[in-house]
């Protein structure tokens, strides 16, 4: 009697384990198709080299300009800038080329109009004999050599009266880039009425009523790995 009876709950728990399976599997083992998948190193590496997978399957990635590019753009854009100033591939084109590659705030309009100012201020800070003034604009070599001829002429009792009609010309005429230096040689033509008197007021050099043309050729440079965008004039060369 108890073995019929064993025999039977044997047979329902085995039943009732059976159907318990089938209903957990029916739960569990349903794919609803959001299942993540199993990890795979190698498709995984694959995935990021080729910009796809979970999260890279339907992103569009924007092409962006490489830096050759912009290179190659901003190199376009200083050719067609420097061709009012220099023709092309020469030796001043060149080196105008070679400033503006090293220092991108290089505009030569920017740089003939503010030459053209200092040379009026340096030409009337030297006539007025103003050390202060030339020395804000000057290279020291000049600066020496500007201040050496003012003391001199102050010795002998000599006085300069300038005035400064305008300037006909500006044109760059040479240029160059050696390491942190950037130099520009301009040559200026001016109109200036000038004379030179001695201690008794009479006139030793030139003509207080006369205009006279004066060609200068003068050399600026700038340290383009400063801060300060000023040029100085660091040396000159009279042409008359």
């Amino acid at each position: 009697m108890m073995n019929d009876t064993f025999d039977i709950y044997t047979l329902l728990f085995l039943i009732l384990a059976v159907v318990i399976f089938l209903r957990l599997r029916n739960v569990l083992g349903r794919r609803t198709g959001n299942e993540r998948q199993p990890y795979d190193p190698y498709a995984a590496s694959d995935a990021k080299s080729n910009g796809t997978g979970a999260r890279g399957q339907d992103k569009v990635v924007p092409l962006q300009r490489g830096r050759d590019t912009e290179a190659e753009e901003q190199a376009v854009d200083i050719e067609e800038l420097l061709k009012k100033y220099a023709p092309k591939d020469s030796p001043l084109a060149k080196g105008l080329m070679a400033i503006a590659k090293s220092d991108q705030s290089f505009d030569p309009e920017q740089f003939l109009q503010g030459a053209k100012s200092a040379y009026e201020m340096i030409v009337m800070a030297f006539a007025g004999g103003n050390k202060k003034a030339l020395q804000q604009l000057l290279g020291e070599d000049v600066f020496d050599g500007f201040v050496g001829a003012i003391d001199e002429r102050e010795k002998r009792g000599e006085n300069v009266d300038s005035s400064f009609i305008g300037i006909d010309k500006a044109d760059m005429i040479e240029a160059e880039c050696k390491r942190k230096s950037a130099q520009v040689t301009v040559k200026f033509v001016s109109q200036l009425i000038t004379a030179t008197t001695n201690k008794k007021g009479k006139v030793i050099d030139g003509d207080p009523k006369k205009v006279r043309e004066v060609t200068d050729i003068w050399t600026f440079a700038r340290d383009i790995t400063s801060r300060d965008p000023n040029w100085k004039l660091v040396a000159t060369e009279a042409a008359n």
